[in-house]
């Protein structure tokens, strides 16, 4: 990575903060190359947001994002972007990341997750079937800036402060706290083992009790039903939810345009067998990309059924499914959630990423960041349904005790524990891949970064809105089809 006055250069190869040159320093010397990247770029200069005359317009670029959409359901992304700032900001990575591509860095890089914001955290079951919390959406991961993943989490924060009509001082103590926490284990990390950090992860029952003095009875009592929901959530609650017997055999069910069969998306003259067919062999493809044991556990089940399912806000319109396999009988099911992977957004601020394939980049980074990841997470490319052009995927499963917190009912001190939480996961995350001695270093012990962090946030939450009044505009101007379909 290189840097002119603390910005990132524009296509320039950013590499791993964890690179060949640093693998060869002392502690010390890490830490020296931290420092020296602070008196280069101050810790200071990250509170200011000062955008461009010419910036792009924000409508514009979800205009570009539409062109490889799916037509049919860009009017839903739209209207799912409409719902609200916080629900817009969701939406709009790949303007924030051309935003974030002007501000200062330290050119200290790992693999970031590109869009680290806080509903982008959440629980699921470890291979060990235990609930950990961690990041779980890494459509845009790519190697960067460490400062570009801290200040996207820092803005959701102050916006759904915003949203949940927090005092203006509440949201202040908010964002400053999750950035504290994520500095001050960035310290522990860069104190620790390589191995103790590669095996550090945030486990649910653990978290239970390290917060519980810091939430009310209402709010302990609503994370434990979340925990306990997150435990029905896998693949025999779905079969009964997503499903309808057809002659004995679970068929998804139809529920347009959430969910639309594949039967009702190929054409009429295409038979079943070949349909069955293809299917196979998208299977067939993306197992190469398992390990040996989990290649086994696949060939025990049969695809059944396949369908589109809508998922999310940002990702509304790409290519996206669903499919139903059987094991031993009807009653042993796994859903596996075959999803579209296109270049990150923030390919065209920090480089190509070095895989030709978008779903291995996808793979790849979310096993790099992630404390335990999916049995089933693969990738394939394939020319998935009608049409002639290929796609990138990446898969898994579909829900596997997967649960989110539920922001908009947070109190003020709930959203700060859980900001702090967030704070952390993402140290340990950027721990893994990124010279963690340096960016401890380059933090310092001081709050000067907390508070600069705390200043940006509010700065950016303001353009957030704005952009969001100027979707708002585009909609009723008849510029955008917006549809609400919840």
């Amino acid at each position: 990575m290189t840097a002119t006055a603390g910005r990132v250069q524009l296509g320039s190869d950013l590499g791993f903060g964890l690179d060949a040159i640093a693998g060869r320093l002392s502690p010390a010397e890490r830490a020296d190359r931290g420092k020296a990247a602070r008196s280069a770029v101050q810790r200071q200069s990250h509170a200011v947001y000062d955008p461009p005359g010419d910036r792009a317009d924000p409508v514009s670029l979800l205009e570009h994002q539409a062109t490889t959409r799916l037509p049919d359901l860009v009017p839903v992304w739209y209207g799912r972007m409409l719902a609200s700032p916080f629900s817009y900001f969701r939406g709009a990575a790949l303007a924030m990341a051309a935003d974030l591509a002007a501000t200062p860095v330290s050119g200290l890089a790992v693999q970031a997750c590109g869009d680290a914001h806080l509903s982008n955290f959440g629980i699921y079951a470890s291979p060990e079937r235990a609930l950990v919390f961690d990041l779980n959406d890494f459509d845009e991961t790519l190697p960067g800036p460490w400062e570009w993943d801290v200040k996207r989490l820092a803005a959701s924060l102050e916006v759904a402060g915003r949203e949940n009509a927090y005092q203006r001082g509440q949201r202040r103590k908010i964002v400053t706290a999750a950035v504290r926490r994520y500095r001050e284990a960035m310290h522990g990390f860069a104190g620790q083992a390589n191995l103790t950090v590669w095996y550090a992860r945030a486990d649910v029952a653990e978290l239970r009790e390290q917060f519980r003095s810091q939430l009310s009875a209402r709010a302990r009592k609503k994370a434990d039903q979340v925990t306990a929901r997150a435990r029905t959530r896998d693949s025999i609650r779905a079969l009964g939810k997503l499903t309808r017997l057809v002659d004995g055999r679970p068929r998804i069910a139809a529920d347009p345009p959430l969910v639309v069969p594949l039967d009702d998306l190929v054409p009429a003259d295409m038979d079943r067998a070949r349909l069955q067919a293809e299917l196979t062999a998208v299977v067939a493809r993306y197992r190469r990309s398992l390990g040996t044991d989990r290649r086994y556990l696949l060939d025990q089940f049969e695809i059944a059924d396949m369908a589109r399912k809508v998922v999310g806000v940002g990702s509304v319109g790409t290519r996206c499914w669903i499919v139903l396999m059987l094991g031993r009988d009807t009653s042993d099911p796994l859903f596996l959630q075959v999803k579209e992977a296109g270049p990150s957004v923030l390919e065209g601020f920090a480089g190509a990423s070095k895989y030709s394939n978008s779903g291995q980049r996808v793979v790849a980074g979310q096993r790099l960041m992630q404390a335990a990841s999916d049995i089933f997470l693969g990738w394939h490319r394939s020319r998935f349904g009608p049409g002639d052009a290929s796609y990138d995927f990446y898969i898994r499963q579909l829900r596997d005790w997967k649960a989110s917190a539920d922001i908009a009912t947070m109190t003020p001190a709930a959203m700060r524990a859980y900001g702090e939480l967030c704070g952390w996961t993402l140290a340990r995350a950027h721990a893994r891949s990124g010279d963690r001695i340096a960016i401890a270093a380059y933090l310092g012990r001081s709050t000067v970064f907390d508070r600069a962090i705390g200043e940006f946030a509010a700065a950016y939450a303001d353009q957030n809105e704005r952009d969001y009044d100027c979707l708002v505009a585009a909609s009723k101007a008849g510029r955008v089809v917006a549809e609400r379909d919840i």
